[in-house]
């Protein structure tokens, strides 16, 4: 069954090239996002600074940089982007610190179940569109907004 949102990405980070594959393959054949993986954090935090990117999903623990820091990095670059994080352990101290600290749309255990991961990625793509469309919404109201205060600057001239 494919899926709407056929221009949003998905960046996937897990130093796991078997995880990677595995969510890769599931979410072609259940999606039309477009998925981006990465075993890199580093090169994932480039990618992420430099394109467009509507959710980002980290591996906890990884050699070069841990999710936590990689998704507070994705935070500090852009902050409206959901930010989910999967682990193999439970450690649900590591997971209130992320949530508090990192700002995480999601926490999800490693092995995951198909449908509830769909059902995450959907919300929190849901969740960036209705983002987007709050800004714009408020880009309009500050233009509307400014072309009012030029109005009644103009009509003020005209009486005075």
């Amino acid at each position: 069954m494919a899926d709407q949102g056929t221009d949003e990405t998905i960046v996937i980070v897990d130093d796991e090239e078997m995880v990677l594959t595995s969510l890769n393959s599931f979410l072609s054949l259940e999606t039309e996002y477009h998925v981006r993986n990465f075993t890199s954090a580093r090169d994932a935090l480039e990618y992420v600074t430099n394109n467009n990117v509507d959710l980002v999903v980290s591996d906890y623990l990884m050699p070069e940089m841990d999710g936590i820091s990689f998704l507070a990095e994705v935070k500090k670059v852009k902050p409206e982007v959901p930010r989910i994080i999967l682990t193999g352990y439970a450690d649900k101290e590591n997971a209130i610190k992320a949530i508090n600290e990192v700002g995480l749309f999601q926490y999800i255990e490693k092995p995951w179940e198909n449908d509830d991961l769909l059902i995450i990625f959907r919300n929190g793509l849901e969740k960036q569109r209705l983002m987007k469309r709050l800004q714009s919404k408020i880009e309009e109201i500050n233009s509307a907004y400014g072309e009012l205060q030029n109005l009644q600057r103009e009509i003020v001239k005209t009486f005075v």
